[in-house]
């Protein structure tokens, strides 16, 4: 796989000053603040009636009353009690997909992708123990499985895009047939490694340190989807550039010559080897 650079250029404005905008802007986010805050306060009442009365003998009614709102106000945040279960999704995606389309020129897009997904994990890991409780339902419910997987769809279409957006035409003349399959496995392979690292922190009640376990998952993908990438968005290198890391000794000098999109965890290991052949 080669990807290059993509520059995407913001969006100009008709409007000349931008001072009007700010009070929209204010209300539109206090909107969105309220609006979260209510979807978890309909999930929280809808998790507490599944936990005591069961998923199947609990209604929409009876959440919406929990909550101490109308039947109305309910469908207007959710569609149904199996949504109910996921109030935070739609905002991670949108958080998700700010991460790729602010991305720095520099970034490889298969690293991009990763801290979009890692966005997820931020909000399971914003609250535990109902992360947890959430997690422990999805087992016993299939219909909330099946919610719960058209969700991981979601993120997969996004960052298969994103990544297929990316590919180097020059590289790909022969067999860009294969760029929808590469982007797409490359994609899932991103978020498989996330959710394995997820529901093993979920299994553990959301103990340990999950940022490290994730970044350990994400340098294996990198290691095994990252032969035939370009460093970043560029070009791929000429036949004749150094290896991902080289060593050389110069008296009692040891040089190191890297590729800057060489992992950091190959340059540190090719060191150590040579240090150990002194």
């Amino acid at each position: 796989m080669q990807y290059v650079q993509g520059m995407s250029q913001p969006a100009k404005s008709s409007r000349t000053p931008a001072t009007p905008d700010a009070p929209e802007s204010a209300a539109g986010s206090r909107a969105a603040a309220q609006r979260l805050k209510m979807r978890r306060e309909l999930a929280a009442a809808a998790m507490e009636l599944f936990a005591t009365k069961g998923y199947e003998a609990t209604t929409v009614d009876e959440i919406a009353a929990a909550a101490g709102v109308a039947r109305r106000t309910f469908f207007r945040h959710f569609r149904s009690k199996e949504e109910a279960i996921f109030p935070d999704h739609d905002d991670t995606l949108i958080r998700a997909e700010a991460v790729l389309n602010a991305a720095p020129a520099h970034e490889h897009p298969l690293d991009t992708v990763c801290r979009g997904i890692k966005e997820v994990m931020k909000m399971y890991a914003a609250r535990p123990e109902i992360s947890v409780a959430r997690y422990k339902l999805t087992r016993e419910v299939p219909t909330l499985r099946e919610a719960e997987i058209a969700s991981v769809a979601r993120y997969e279409r996004l960052f298969t895009r994103y990544l297929l957006g990316h590919f180097d035409e020059r590289v790909h003349a022969d067999d860009a047939n294969d760029d929808p399959l590469l982007a797409e496995v490359a994609a899932s392979a991103v978020v498989t490694a996330h959710n394995h690292v997820l529901r093993r922190w979920l299994r553990a009640d959301g103990r340990g340190d999950v940022e490290a376990q994730l970044d350990h998952a994400f340098a294996i993908v990198r290691k095994t989807f990252g032969t035939g990438i370009g460093a970043g968005r560029t070009a791929a290198p000429e036949p004749h550039s150094v290896s991902p890391a080289a060593v050389s000794r110069q008296g009692e000098v040891l040089v190191t010559i890297a590729r800057t999109d060489a992992p950091l965890d190959e340059v540190m290991r090719t060191i150590e080897e040579a240090l150990k052949d002194r």
